[in-house]
């Protein structure tokens, strides 16, 4: 079988204005405006720089049908300056809003977990069988006349659920889960498709890379069975800034795309949304390179189960490889090569053997000379002549036939290490996992790949997608990434250990949960994220939330330790967990009074500690 092989998943085409999405046409891009959807001007002008960085369409939030008829006008703004991008409204509570959305607009995305129920508030709510049918059909009503309004106009729908705004009503019966978020699309779906309305896309998105990747899955599945065939928008809903948000991006949306899935994308960066595109661009080229590549035959290992994969099982080696064992990190570099790095690789790599004696080290067959810390890298022909070695590395490309690695079964001395071939990276490194797992070949593997890019956010990129698909289809035991061109290698090393911890195997560093901004953003978001990140960035063991409003705000920080919440202009509200702690505290004093929460509640760490 073809497991492993890229290729788009088949999907209806749905009209979005003048641009169709689907599997016949190219992935298209988009992004999101945070200005004031009341600033006519100030919005056309963001939905022109947007479109002009390449975006093929533009979401505006729409609170009310105030903001869904200044759409409108920003929309003949755009026209009679020449600009024909397609703008979709987004609408959060409000029904009437969508109503008036839908005729002004080219597309308008409804949230299934608040369009009909009330806001969540984490109560636990019990229903009878006849009264969740019930449920259902207030549904049902409460759709019909946005499906007729959308028909008329021929406005397309999507479908987005969000992780963190799960209804009570969902959230009491599947719990805070990704088939919670499937059923809660699922409910809205069916209805859509009994009213022969089908100009629908879906999302599915969560600021946990591997919730958000598993209720993809499950969604794809769930339609198949039901014999539906939409096309997926993708995204990490809060991913970040910087580096940390593209490479939390890449590494989910990357793993979707590299199964076929996804006809639209949008990465969520906490900056101006025109600077999304080009990460989005550069993700969305990199992964269609690989259409038509040369097969890579191979099935899934017995027990492998592809919609919620389980760490594949190995042998633990040298008492902290493979097992249970945290993925490890090797590097490129000596020690005094990156100096000043935050994190330090478990293993460095010197290709001419020059060590130190307080580090780890793997070096060639002919740098070996044995010793307590030094490691040899071996190919293939060399393995015969390396027997004295206690732990061996052998490297072998990710095509090698099984037959010729049979000699590993039953070893406990030896870590594979696994370097790609073709074009197809993820694919390849992944059939050579479960041709091992059916061979009864259980020694750890390691993924190293090598990317000749200067530029930092192709690399951020192509790495997070190749290694990320790795990670999270729980096929690694570590990663080796290079970048002979990139002249920093604490960067590189840097870029390693998020990639791990944006795929949850790996936390190294406080994860930021920061939303990317829009028209109900409450305070400069930008600026924000950076002063609470200045304030926390060295306690590691949390993750913090800087939201830009309560609409998913409280919900997606379900996941993060603490938040910090735009309640009104001027004003933050801090929470622990999904609790508020302080409502409507003046934002001068807020970042002072997270930092005294979290040491109310004994997670404050000093910088010393």
């Amino acid at each position: 079988m073809n497991r492993f092989d890229y290729k788009r998943r088949a999907t209806v085409s749905v009209p979005v204005g003048g641009i169709a999405m689907g599997s016949e046409w190219p992935v298209r891009v988009q992004s999101m405006t945070n200005t004031s959807t009341d600033d006519i001007e100030g919005s056309a002008a963001q939905c022109q720089r947007i479109a002009y960085a390449g975006a093929a369409y533009v979401r505006l939030t729409a609170q009310g049908v105030k903001q869904a008829n200044s759409i409108g006008e920003i929309s003949k703004v755009l026209r009679a300056q020449g600009c024909n991008i397609p703008l979709i409204a987004d609408i959060h509570f409000n029904p009437q809003a969508a109503l008036a959305a839908a005729q002004v607009c080219e597309g308008v995305r409804i949230n299934p977990g608040n369009f009909v129920d009330p806001a969540r508030t984490f109560k636990q709510l019990e229903y009878s069988d006849e009264e969740y049918r019930a449920e259902l059909n207030r549904i049902r009503e409460a759709l019909l006349p946005f499906i007729a309004v959308c028909r008329e106009h021929k406005t397309a729908v999507r479908l987005g659920v969000n992780h963190g705004s799960l209804s009570d009503r969902i959230m009491s019966r599947y719990g805070n889960t990704a088939a919670g978020m499937v059923e809660s699309v699922m409910e809205f779906l069916r209805v859509f498709v009994a009213e022969n309305f089908l100009d629908v896309v879906i999302s599915m998105k969560a600021s946990n890379v591997v919730v958000m990747v598993e209720a993809v899955r499950r969604l794809v599945d769930a339609m198949d069975r039901e014999d539906m065939h939409f096309p997926l928008h993708l995204g990490v809903t809060e991913a970040g800034f910087g580096e940390d948000g593209r490479v939390k991006s890449a590494v989910g949306i990357g793993a979707l795309m590299a199964e076929g899935l996804g006809d639209t994308i949008r990465v969520s960066l906490s900056e101006e949304p025109e600077a999304e595109v080009p990460v989005a661009r550069k993700l969305v080229d990199y992964i269609a390179q690989r259409e038509g590549h040369a097969p890579i035959m191979g099935d899934y290992s017995e027990g492998y189960d592809p919609l919620c994969p389980s760490r594949r099982p190995t042998v633990t080696v040298d008492g902290r490889i493979g097992g249970s064992k945290q993925p490890m990190v090797i590097a490129s570099y000596r020690p005094d090569e990156i100096t000043g790095a935050e994190l330090q690789p478990d293993l460095y790599y010197s290709a001419d053997g020059l060590i130190d004696g307080m580090h780890q080290f793997l070096v060639p067959l002919n740098c070996w000379k044995g010793g307590r810390n030094v490691f040899p890298l071996l190919t293939l022909g060399e393995w015969e002549r390396c027997s004295t070695a206690r732990l061996r590395f052998l490297q072998v490309p990710a095509t090698t036939p099984i037959e010729r690695l049979e000699f590993l079964r039953g070893r406990g001395d030896t870590v594979l290490i696994i370097t790609p071939v073709g074009i197809n990276i993820p694919g390849e490194q992944q059939a050579l996992t479960h041709a091992l797992d059916k061979a009864g070949i259980n020694c750890p593997v390691i993924m190293r790949n090598t990317y000749t890019d200067s530029s930092s956010e192709w690399l951020q990129v192509k790495a997070g997608a190749d290694l990320g698909a790795v990670l999270l289809n729980r096929r690694a035991d570590g990663i080796w990434l290079e970048a002979p061109s990139i002249s920093n290698g604490a960067e590189v090393v840097r870029y390693a250990f998020a990639i791990l911890q944006a795929a949850r195997q790996r936390i190294t560093k406080t994860e930021f949960i920061s939303c990317p901004g829009c028209g109900r953003t409450m305070f400069d978001l930008q600026t924000t994220v950076q002063r609470v990140q200045q304030a926390t960035a060295h306690l590691t063991h949390l993750k913090i939330g800087v939201m830009g409003c309560i609409v998913n705000g409280p919900g997606e920080m379900a996941d993060a330790d603490y938040g910090y919440v735009g309640a009104a202009a001027g004003r933050i509200s801090l929470y622990k967990g999904k609790e508020c702690i302080e409502m409507n505290i003046p934002e001068q004093e807020a970042i002072d009074r997270l930092v005294d929460l979290i040491k109310q509640n004994g997670d404050w760490r000093d910088l010393t500690d």
